[in-house]
């Protein structure tokens, strides 16, 4: 099995980085991961892929009993604390695949922070229900 990536910058641990596997044809895959601040707070701002046009932040809503997807500006890190990307909360929105994701390969992905500046991660693909 392929485990997930992690990194770390001075100030912040990443851990359980991922990304769901996806069926041919979707052009939308997601990723995930747990990001630690082990010191002041943060922001991820952005990120980049090769394998996505149009990289988005997300999250879940409940609109009127229905969940929704809806765009971030922003996913906050607390001094401190730590923010979990998970399957139904915030997650990393890859729009427009190049190619379908497929288990046991990997990804690059640039994880861009408003104080840490730019992480570099290779994360794996894993099944198309993994969660974590």
């Amino acid at each position: 099995p392929v485990s997930s990536q992690s990194a770390e910058t001075e100030t912040l641990i990443i851990e359980n980085a991922f990304l769901r596997a996806t069926p041919k044809g979707t052009k939308v895959g997601a990723g995930y991961a747990t990001i630690r601040s082990a010191g002041p707070a943060d922001r991820l701002v952005a990120f980049r892929s090769p394998v996505s046009a149009r990289p988005e932040l997300h999250t879940h809503i409940n609109d009127g009993g229905i969940m929704r997807m809806r765009q971030v500006e922003a996913i906050d890190v607390p001094a401190g604390g730590e923010v979990a990307l998970k399957p139904g909360g915030l997650h990393m929105m890859f729009m427009g695949l190049t190619a379908p994701l497929s288990e046991g390969e990997t990804v690059e992905v640039i994880l861009v922070f408003e104080n840490a500046g730019e992480v570099a991660m290779t994360l794996p693909v894993k099944g198309m229900r993994a969660t974590q």
